[in-house]
């Protein structure tokens, strides 16, 4: 089962969505507050396993409504996903992929392991 690790930064706080292998499989932005950061996991825990999946990386792309995952390649060439709340806003991303089958076992594994996810504080 994965979990989320809440942990400060010099800037704020932020989370990582863990995977039951202890690999990040997502990551938050910096909230200003604790407060901010933990709005920001339980829309994690609401919008992932709903979330539509726009392919960016296929024409034509095939545009479809919020929550989503975005699935893209990056400047580098590796390809990655944000999660987008039913707001439109940035919830969650991922680290780069070198192939699109890896970054969408990803977005599996964030579908499956978000809504029961624990939190765990890092000091």
């Amino acid at each position: 089962m994965g979990y989320f690790v809440f942990k400060k930064t010099a800037t704020g706080v932020k989370f990582d969505l863990v995977a039951g292998n202890h690999e990040v499989i997502a990551t938050s932005e910096v909230y200003k507050s604790e407060p901010s950061c933990r709005k920001g996991i339980a829309s994690v825990r609401r919008n992932a396993p709903i979330a539509n999946l726009q392919d960016m990386t296929e024409e034509p792309v095939i545009k479809v409504s919020c929550p989503k995952f975005e699935v893209y390649v990056d400047k580098g060439g590796e390809y990655r996903f944000r999660l987008k709340a039913t707001n439109g806003q940035i919830i969650a991303v991922s680290e780069g992929y070198a192939a699109k089958a890896g970054c969408m076992n990803g977005i599996e594994s964030v579908r499956k392991n978000a809504a029961g996810a624990d939190i765990k504080v890092q000091e």
